[in-house]
Parts: structure tokens; C-alpha cells; sequence
């Protein structure tokens, strides 16, 4: 670039030089001047060969270095889209699966829920029907014991009554009487039975 800049300096100056020198004089239309055009053409290879030796294989250089570090940002650019594009497809896809995962455990659990709340309930059944069971077995047996504390008691209350009457027909003298000729038949009836 320097270069190039130097060479349009000298040709500029070269230029203004060859002006400075032509005559006053009002110069026709189209006049031929061999030694201007024989100076602008070699100003001209000088400049050409200068900027094909120094300045464009430069430019080139950097021109095509350019191209090279754009196609390669392009081609980066074009592959870490498509990676991104698989990523993003294998993300979605593995968000379905973890979908359909997450769905497939609602329903393993509410089913595990549903099953657990009837094996509960029929559990709770059982246990309610042992207990009316046992409650139905304890008062049953609460009864009999009842009953046969009344027999008892019944029996004991006989008893005491009977003897009460016994001992009070006891002292009653015919009574007396009578149980003495009892005792007294007994063994005629021991001996008469035998």
C-alpha cells in the first residue's frame, strides 16, 4: 500500500514537472507530443512495474488470504450450524424420550397408587371383619360367661335358699320328723335296690 501510494506520488509529480514546463502559448486541440507520451509510458511501466512486483502480489496475497479466512469462517460457520442443527435434534429427541420416560412413570406410579390403595382397602376389610370377629367372640363368650356366672349364682342363691329352707323346715318338727324317717328308709333302699 505504501508502495502504492509512493508510486501515485512520483507520477503526480512527474505530471505537475511536465506541466510546469509547457509553453504559454494556448495549445491546440489535439497535438502529438512524443516526448510527453515517451515519459508517461515509462512513468507508467516504471509504476506498473513497481506495483507488480511490490504491491499487488502483496495485495493479492492479502486479497486471497482473506478469501481463504472467510471461506474457512463460512465453512466453520456452515459446520457449527450443522452441529448445532444435530444437537438441537438430538436434544429434542431426547426430550421426547424423557417425555414419553416421565409419562410411562405417571402412569407406573398411578397404577402402583391405584393397586396399593386396593390391597389397603381389602387389607382394612379384613382387619375391620377379624376385629367384628373377635368383638363377635369376646361378647359371645362374654355371654356364656355371663350366663354361667348367673347359673351360678342362680344355683348358689338356690342353694342358699334351699337351705335356708331346709334348716327352717329343720326345726320344724314334722319336718325334722320327716327327714329323720328318710334318713332312716335309706339303707332299706340301699340294701332293697341291691
Amino acid at each position: 500500500m505504501r508502495t502504492l501510494l509512493l508510486s501515485l506520488v512520483i507520477m503526480i509529480g512527474n505530471g505537475s514537472i511536465l506541466l510546469a514546463q509547457e509553453p504559454e502559448k494556448s495549445p491546440p486541440l489535439v497535438e502529438l507530443r512524443v516526448n510527453l507520451m515517451f515519459w508517461t509510458l515509462i512513468i507508467f511501466g516504471i509504476l506498473y512495474w513497481i506495483l507488480q512486483t511490490k504491491a499487488f502480489p502483496a495485495i493479492f496475497g492479502a486479497v486471497e488470504k482473506r478469501e481463504k479466512a472467510l471461506e474457512d469462517a463460512l465453512s466453520s460457520a456452515k459446520r457449527d450450524r450443522e452441529e448445532a442443527q444435530k444437537l438441537l435434534e438430538e436434544r429434542r429427541r431426547e426430550i421426547e424420550g424423557a417425555r414419553g420416560d416421565a409419562q410411562k412413570l405417571i402412569a407406573d406410579g398411578r397404577a402402583v397408587a391405584e393397586k396399593m390403595r386396593h390391597d389397603l382397602l381389602e387389607q382394612t376389610r379384613q382387619e375391620q371383619q377379624a376385629v367384628l370377629e373377635r368383638a363377635r367372640r369376646e361378647i359371645e363368650n362374654e355371654k356364656e360367661r355371663a350366663v354361667a356366672q348367673l347359673r351360678r349364682e342362680a344355683v348358689n342363691l338356690a342353694i342358699a335358699g334351699a337351705s335356708k329352707v331346709i334348716e327352717q323346715n329343720l326345726d320344724n318338727t314334722k319336718n325334722r320328723e320327716l327327714v329323720e324317717s328318710f334318713l332312716e328308709s335309706l339303707p332299706a333302699m340301699s340294701t332293697s335296690g341291691r
